[in-house]
């Protein structure tokens, strides 16, 4: 299923003042990535969160989010926001907010990597 256009662009709103973020195809939907690190992504219709360990486990206690399951098996550090969980840009900009936090927390990935 290709990434919902209109959540990407609105995805890319949440960003404008994020500083350099770069795009790349992944998942088969559009990553935005800081420093080479995968801050978020638009999946389908759904919103892809890299939070890290300790922030999977807060946000999976929020409603509409579950583990990020492409192999069946849930990674570790990311979820799934579903499409009522980022309905309005409050709301999707609170969810890329703490994707851009834990991403700060990540070393820069070299050229050639990113």
């Amino acid at each position: 299923m290709p990434a919902d256009a209109q959540l990407v662009d609105r995805v890319r709103a949440a960003l404008a003042d994020a500083g350099e973020i770069s795009e790349r195809r992944m998942f088969g939907g559009v990553a935005f990535l800081s420093s080479g690190n995968m801050v978020c992504a638009v999946v389908g219709g759904r919103l892809l969160l890299r939070l890290g360990t300790d922030g999977t486990e807060a946000a999976l206690r929020e409603p509409h989010t579950r583990p990020m399951d492409f192999t069946g098996r849930p990674a570790r550090g990311a979820i799934f926001v579903e499409p009522p969980g980022c309905a309005t840009d409050p709301a999707l900009r609170a969810w890329v907010e703490r994707a851009l936090g834990f991403a700060a927390t990540l070393p820069p990935k070299r050229a050639g990597r990113n």
